[in-house]
């Protein structure tokens, strides 16, 4: 069995062999892969930037072909939001299983084409092709590029110190609806129908483009950096972008928005909502006395938005809570999701 973890690889080895092994050197490569960062960015001549990012495609069959395409679609597009900018052209690799329908391929493609337009995001190329004994709810991956003025794009690496840290909506938002949307029965049966049918129906929620675009439009002067949740949860990303920004964070944890469906079911999948995937949910290093101003406008957009600290030039994220004692946060290399769900699934859930 290999020995590494579930999910994405951890910083040791992005730094020791991805990080000194890119192929072709060019001075024009201004960002370039890096634990915490979300896009590449290229400087393409006359003041522009070629902002670049990639994802896996989903196709997870209990979540169905709509959820899947959305997944596949919006966890890329929101590593693109954390610019500032909206995507603009995708390239789709399709790695299908052999024995999916004509049908079904049709009503998937016709989902991806729904939420790219939907976001004015234009395909314009890739590859598909069905394969032999392929299984996994991982069925290719998509690349979006975004061409922007360069002094305008933003990089998660570039948080300041003393910057209020702003989070949007719900820890565990992603976790929730798809851990909702997964085992139905037993989420109603031990939280009640109500409790589930909301959660299922907040999957349709985990974008953070409009509150990346309205920061980034009306906030440009004090805004300073962004990085989506995914993998590690709210916690994961403060740590993953203070250490991109080599910097420290100090964190209340009384302040973390968790709202109660989240709450709930990650108590039943014991979880830590905190810690778990949350896309959905966008991290923004603002100027602190701008931070307030950029709440209350999200707020008044139907985001929710909350402070929950401040980046430091301490290294290391420290968590604090008024009846514990201050606790250094340790990063997680594999999020607890993938053991709740796998757990979950052996017990015959549904």
């Amino acid at each position: 069995m290999a020995d590494h973890n579930l999910g994405k690889i951890n910083a040791t080895t992005l730094q020791s062999v991805v990080q000194t092994q890119l192929g072709a050197l060019r001075k024009n490569v201004l960002v370039e892969p890096a634990f915490g960062v979300d896009v590449s960015v290229v400087d393409i001549g006359n003041n522009l930037g070629l902002a670049s990012t990639s994802d896996p495609l989903s196709l997870i069959p209990i979540l169905g072909l709509e959820k899947s395409a959305w997944l596949s679609v919006h966890l890329a597009v929101n590593d693109m939001a954390t610019t500032g900018f909206a995507p603009q052209y995708a390239q789709f690799v399709l790695n299908l299983p052999s024995h999916m329908s004509p049908e079904d391929f049709s009503e998937y493609w016709g989902h991806i084409h729904r939420f790219c337009k939907d976001v004015n995001l234009s395909i314009t190329g890739g590859h598909t092709g069905f394969i032999e004994g392929q299984n996994s709810t991982i069925a290719g991956g998509v690349t979006i590029n975004t061409i922007a003025p360069l002094s305008e794009i933003l990089v998660a690496k570039h948080a300041q110190e003393g910057d209020a840290i702003v989070v949007t909506k719900s820890c565990a938002l992603s976790t929730s609806a798809i851990l909702a949307g997964c085992f139905p029965k037993t989420v109603s049966d031990k939280l009640g129908k109500d409790v589930c049918d909301r959660l299922q129906a907040s999957f349709f929620k985990t974008s953070s483009l409009k509150e990346a675009l309205l920061a980034k439009t009306h906030f440009s002067t004090s805004l300073h950096a962004m990085h989506d949740v995914t993998e590690g949860g709210v916690l994961g990303a403060i740590f993953e972008m203070a250490s991109a920004s080599e910097l420290g964070a100090e964190i209340n944890l009384e302040l973390m928005p968790i709202g109660e469906d989240q709450q709930a079911i990650c108590e039943l999948f014991a979880l830590n909502p905190a810690e778990c995937i949350g896309a959905g949910s966008m991290l923004m290093s603002v100027e602190k006395n701008a931070a307030k101003s950029l709440c209350q406008h999200l707020n008044e957009n139907d985001i929710p938005a909350t402070i929950v600290g401040h980046f430091s030039a301490e290294v290391g994220v420290r968590l604090h809570h008024p009846h514990r004692s201050t606790a250094a946060y340790q990063y997680r290399d594999e999020d607890p999701y993938w053991a709740a769900f796998f757990t979950a699934l052996n017990k015959g859930w549904k």
